[in-house]
């Protein structure tokens, strides 16, 4: 017998995408970046919406891409497929980085790029207040939501201590969880089905 996705669709959560909420993509989303991914949204609006992977690190650390953070071992995450030869960051010091683009609690977007080098090799800002990602996942206007009726994404709501915590690949299965019991079937769903 064939596989056949389309049994294990269900309707959507009725959570609407906006910034600080996360999408958990369904289990069948073909493609290394967005299989199994836990997506935090830092913007959404009528022209588009822009996101940041959170559960796939890389095997090295903001050293190993930037000059000038010598002493400072943070992680790098796979952010999404746009701009991957660029680094992006989360943090919870907008109070020390200028610039920053508020998204939830106190978490914020980017901001002044050299100061939170200059501040992070002084030690006064620490690896467990940023984290960083290489590129980033970006719709266009009404893309997220055509996406979401298809059934692609869940949304739901995230919290912020969380964001700055280290999630690895298994910590979807902790959000499908999350959302509620009519997706157990995509936490017990195989990675591979044609394996079974």
């Amino acid at each position: 017998m064939d596989f056949n996705p389309d049994i294990f669709k269900i309707q959507t959560n009725n959570v609407l995408p906006k910034k600080g909420r996360i999408l958990i993509s369904e289990p069948f989303l073909p493609g290394n970046y967005f299989n199994r991914a836990v997506i935090l949204l830092v913007a959404h609006s009528k022209k588009g919406s822009v996101g940041f992977i959170l559960n796939k690190k890389v095997d090295f650390q903001i050293q190993d891409y930037i000059a000038g953070f010598e002493d400072f071992e943070a992680d790098v995450y796979i952010g999404g497929p746009v701009s991957t030869d660029s680094i992006y960051f989360i943090h919870n010091r907008a109070d020390l980085i200028p610039g920053s683009i508020h998204v939830l609690d106190d978490i914020h977007w980017g901001g002044d790029f050299e100061e939170l080098k200059r501040l992070a090799n002084l030690g006064i800002i620490h690896a467990n207040e940023v984290r960083f990602f290489l590129g980033y996942s970006g719709w266009d206007a009404g893309q997220l939501e055509r996406e979401i009726k298809e059934n692609s994404w869940l949304v739901s709501d995230i919290e912020s201590s969380l964001l700055l915590k280290e999630l690895g690949a298994d910590s979807w299965v902790e959000f499908v969880r999350k959302v509620g019991d009519r997706y157990t079937i995509w936490e017990n769903y195989p990675e591979n089905p044609s394996l079974n």
